[in-house]
């Protein structure tokens, strides 16, 4: 059973999403209402995904991301940041932070299902209506990496062909039409992929490539 720690500091989304996910089959392990006691009640918990809003007074979901998965971070625990912003800054800090997905909260609750699902098997995922442009953003918001040989040496010309795609966001079924590939083709060279970076989920690994010049912007 999928161990989920709900963090928002209004107790009335809290309930809906404990409505949401206990009815297929999730177990909300633990709530918190600002980020200081998110990052407590989660390594108390230990849970599969932890659920993070982004403002919060007491202590934001930036940093308890961050404490929670970021760089560095031993063990870390999964985050999907669940928030009524698109794209301003949160989304972004949340990405470096460490977030492995983010959803806008009127998404509707099978897409908030199938968010938490993802998460905890380690695809991670960002709103499906928002992926292009978040990381068409997130990449422009940032200055442009030198190539870093060694990062780029761990991977096969072939495996960089796919990460270049998922870098465009591109979905796996779409990687497999560009490049005439099985879908389950992608989803085995994606998975090689992580395993040579040390990336939990595809989102970090698109973090991964921007920070080793592996991936550019796309021209406007």
């Amino acid at each position: 059973m999928t161990r989920v720690v709900l963090v928002d500091d209004q107790a009335v989304v809290r309930a809906g999403f404990t409505v949401i996910l206990e009815s297929e089959g999730f177990e909300v392990v633990g709530e918190a209402a600002n980020g200081t006691d998110a990052v407590r009640v989660a390594r108390r918990e230990r849970p599969d995904v932890v659920c993070m809003d982004v403002r919060m007074p007491g202590g934001d979901g930036i940093t308890a991301t961050r404490a929670l998965a970021g760089p560095g971070v031993v063990d870390p625990v999964p985050v999907l940041v669940v928030s009524t912003f698109d794209l301003d800054d949160y989304v972004f800090g949340a990405l470096e932070a460490g977030a492995s997905g983010f959803l806008l909260k009127d998404a509707e609750p099978d897409v908030l299902v199938d968010a938490v699902r993802r998460v905890a098997s380690g695809e991670g995922l960002v709103d499906q209506t928002l992926t292009r442009r978040v990381i068409d953003e997130f990449a422009r918001r940032r200055s442009p990496a030198a190539p870093d040989e060694t990062a780029s040496g761990l991977l096969t010309a072939r495996e960089h062909d796919i990460l270049a795609l998922l870098c465009r966001g591109q979905s796996n079924a779409e990687i497999a039409a560009t490049l005439f590939l099985e879908a389950s083709t992608v989803k085995s060279h994606l998975s090689r992929i992580m395993t040579k970076t040390g990336m939990r989920d595809r989102v970090q690994l698109v973090v991964w490539a921007y920070e080793h010049g592996i991936a550019a912007p796309m021209p406007r």
